[in-house]
């Protein structure tokens, strides 16, 4: 029963496993703790595999952008409590001038902002933003940062978690390692690949050609970069392509693999929960912005050294040979995530903290 607040939501695609994605989670996540959402998003086509049900769900409505922008549309919505802004984006200006004109009060309006570890983010989250320009002007947003401490907006995490990993380890996960990799030996690491292009993926494709482990690519980008990087290798590792799959698909390969490879904000949060060593290509930015970014997740982590030197080659931040990908070092990795994931296991999530701070 949907009986708490109704939230708009807005969605700007720049990578739609990305942003789609972690706005997906956000509105599912929040329908469930019986709110209402409409998600506004200016290319849902992503959804058509990443959520099939999307546009069938309770409780939820996911509408082009342009239509926020259209007087006809606007007149007969009612207006939400809530703005959520992702990622930055700007509202349609014809969406906010709408509600200038015709509502008594403001909605309560939140700038969600990316994830990051740096030290700048605890002191950052839950400030006013005053709109200083446009027919809002004199209203107000709150800059929402999500985090990986107890002073910061949370991560998302669904309620049923920890209970649906726990089924799939118990029930499924030896049937789904057997489906997508029937020939890996007892002493065979299942290896997931999600990525964008990094510079060390022919030294990591190398390096497994005289492994006994198998390598799942996911779809999209990281397999072109794979088969280009195959290319120019007289031999290849032992290795396949997955199709595209929802995020509860997602979460099970993450589950079922020894070592994720994951991109981006949503796989990283996803591979923490897993719970399974995992090595993160953090999103490329012009300026290397991105490095000390990195580096801040590294020190929360307190990522044992072997750990660092490979997210350091994998994200081009040094040069060197990959640590071994055998099962001593495998151990070490995730002694290290299991860690943090109880230490968060233990914080306020996400979608919590948001339905608390709207009150």
């Amino acid at each position: 029963m949907q009986t708490g607040q109704l939230w708009d939501i807005f969605c700007t695609v720049i990578d739609n496993h990305g942003d789609l994605g972690v706005c997906w989670r956000l509105t599912r996540q929040l329908r469930d703790a019986g709110q209402r959402v409409r998600l506004w998003v200016d290319d849902a086509s992503a959804l058509a595999w990443m959520a099939p049900t999307a546009h069938q769900e309770p409780g939820i409505e996911v509408r082009p952008w342009a239509d926020a922008s259209q007087a006809s549309t606007l007149q007969a919505l009612p207006p939400a409590n809530v703005w959520v802004e992702a990622f930055g984006c700007t509202l349609p200006e014809n969406f906010v001038a709408h509600a200038v004109n015709t509502r008594a009060k403001p909605p309560t309006w939140i700038n969600l902002e990316y994830l990051s570890a740096e030290d700048w983010v605890p002191r950052m989250h839950g400030l006013p933003s005053p709109v200083m320009s446009g027919p809002a002007k004199g209203w107000s947003k709150t800059f929402f940062y999500p985090g990986f401490t107890e002073d910061t907006g949370g991560l998302l995490r669904e309620a049923d978690l920890l209970e649906r990993q726990q089924n799939f380890d118990l029930l499924k996960s030896s049937a789904w390692r057997e489906q997508h990799a029937p020939n890996l030996p007892p002493n065979g690491l299942l290896i997931s690949l999600f990525c964008y292009e990094p510079a060390a993926l022919p030294k990591l494709l190398t390096q497994l050609v005289a492994t006994p482990h198998h390598l799942l690519v996911a779809p999209g980008r990281p397999l072109a970069a794979v088969q280009q990087a195959l290319a120019g290798m007289p031999v290849h590792p032992s290795w396949s392509a997955l199709p595209y799959t929802d995020q509860n698909g997602f979460d099970e390969m993450l589950w079922a693999c020894d070592l994720n490879f994951v991109r981006g904000e949503d796989s990283l949060v996803r591979a923490l929960w897993a719970g399974q060593p995992f090595i993160w290509h953090i999103y490329p930015q012009d300026d290397n912005a991105h490095h000390a970014k990195l580096e801040a997740f590294l020190d929360w982590m307190q990522a044992p050294e072997s750990l660092r030197k490979a997210h350091r080659i994998w994200n081009g931040m040094e040069a060197g040979e990959w640590p071994a990908l055998n099962a001593e070092t495998l151990q070490i990795w995730s002694h290290n995530t299991q860690t943090k994931r109880h230490q968060i296991y233990g914080q306020t999530d996400l979608v919590t903290q948001l339905i608390h701070f709207v009150g």
